[in-house]
């Protein structure tokens, strides 16, 4: 943006106070501002603290709340026979070269006492692998077995675009090959404060956040990988956030239901452990299937039970999903079409006397579920929470690296177990992704594998 636009940009919407701190910069202080702040787009910032701060609007009208439709986890034959004809439309479509990967990892590892890309923080229960590794390898192991390639692409944030390049440069790209690994970076707004202010982040940086992990959506769009990806031929996005180590990459049942339903969007699931958990809701509102945020949905959902006393709304968020990637496509055609929510925000900024202070403001963000209205059809999947979802959020406690640690020794222990496999007391499991993607591949090596009396089991 050329200078004479950016001021009176800042003028147009009163901030006055920016202006003057611009002026009394030097020549190549306003330089680097411009530079830093020049693109932020101000306008639709401005429309949204207009639209949700002002008004309070925003929040999700439960108008006609129901159950939705979900397919459930095999529990007799005719489900069995299901699922195998799912599995072999997934390894059909993997095969194909019709499937492509996004994890989202634009977060820092601060929440976990970590210094760095929260993709780079070491998990594992005994080789102590990065969560970066963990997903790479099972991108390497897939394409492999399905003799495709498998492009990886990588969604980072302003904060660690570069850290996480860098460490991928570094690990030597997981023995992907590098052209097939993509990385972007997310989409940024200004943040505006409660009064209706630009606020510094420092002399030449104005505050600002990323557009939340809808901004994915747009961001892929934006950077060309998108058009990139449906000239190459791919036809199916898996997209997950980068903190779940139990994730399963490129699932072949999921691609395979997502695709006999043709389904734009479609979504796994697992059962809440209780009505108080802290997690998004899969349901449908006003007959179109959607996930609601447990801070949106009225408590009478949250905590509503069923005839046999069970969670009615039973259905929670896990951040795994496949989008069709023409349907992206639409998304993005006549401006980005995700709506975006209003979060009231702390955080650290420089005050009037360049000192560090605590103040509120407004950030902006977009939700990668809310595509779900936008599609013609969708796919819900019910899985089992502890072989596919431990998230890493907090330092201690729920969803820790501790809680992720025992979930992925237990998930090991069981593949080993329905193996036949013997496993010594109080053990502590691992098996790489190149050694396997489940306990189907133990059965199938050669001879019978013995597991020695350790504490520590590392298999690869």
């Amino acid at each position: 943006m050329p200078e004479h636009e950016f001021l009176r940009t800042l003028e147009l919407f009163d901030q006055h106070h920016i202006l003057d701190h611009y002026r009394s910069l030097s020549f190549h202080q306003r330089q680097a501002f411009l530079g830093s702040n020049g693109a932020l787009d101000f306008h639709l910032a401005f429309q949204l603290y207009h639209k949700f701060c002002e008004s309070n609007s925003g929040a999700i009208d439960p108008a006609t709340v129901s159950p939705p439709d979900v397919i459930p986890i095999p529990k007799d034959s005719g489900q069995n026979a299901d699922e195998l004809a799912a599995r072999s439309q997934g390894e059909s479509l993997l095969r194909g070269q019709k499937a492509a990967v996004l994890i989202v990892a634009g977060g820092q590892g601060s929440r976990l006492g970590f210094d760095g890309p929260k993709g780079t923080f070491p998990l594992s229960p005994v080789a102590g692998k990065t969560l970066f590794q963990l997903l790479a390898e099972q991108v390497r192991a897939l394409s492999n077995r399905y003799s495709a390639t498998i492009p990886l692409m990588i969604m980072t944030s302003s904060d660690n675009h570069k850290d996480t390049i860098d460490f991928f440069k570094q690990k030597k790209f997981f023995g992907l090959e590098p052209q097939n690994v993509h990385f972007f970076s997310q989409g940024v707004l200004p943040a505006i404060s409660p009064q209706g202010n630009l606020i510094l982040k420092d002399k030449v940086h104005l505050y600002t956040s990323p557009n939340g992990h809808g901004g994915s959506l747009k961001a892929l769009s934006d950077s060309g990988l998108l058009s990139k990806m449906i000239e190459a031929g791919y036809e199916e996005l898996f997209y997950c956030q980068v903190d779940n180590p139990l994730v399963k990459i490129a699932d072949p049942v999921f691609l395979g239901h997502h695709r006999r339903a043709r389904s734009q969007v479609s979504t796994k699931v697992v059962r809440r452990r209780n009505i108080k958990e802290k997690v998004g809701v899969y349901l449908k509102l006003e007959g179109k299937d959607a996930i609601a945020e447990y801070s949106d949905l009225d408590e009478k959902y949250m905590s509503a039970l069923d005839e046999k006393g069970n969670i009615l709304y039973w259905a929670g968020n896990t951040a795994i999903h496949i989008f069709s990637l023409s349907f992206i496509k639409e998304l993005n055609k006549d401006g980005f079409a995700l709506p975006y929510h209003c979060a009231k925000k702390s955080a650290y900024v420089i005050s009037s006397d360049w000192e560090p202070a605590s103040i509120d403001l407004w950030k902006f963000e977009t939700f990668v579920f809310d595509a779900m209205p936008f599609a013609r059809r969708t796919c819900c999947m019910e899985i089992k929470r502890e072989d596919e979802f431990a998230p890493v959020k907090n330092k201690e406690g729920d969803d820790s690296p501790d809680t992720a640690r025992e979930a992925m020794s237990a998930l090991y222990r069981n593949w080993l177990i329905t193996a036949g496999i013997d496993i010594p007391e109080g053990s502590t499991l691992e098996i790489s992704p190149l050694y396997a993607l489940g306990p189907q591949d133990i059965s199938a090596r050669t001879g019978r594998l013995v597991i020695p009396a350790e504490q520590e089991i590392y298999l690869e």
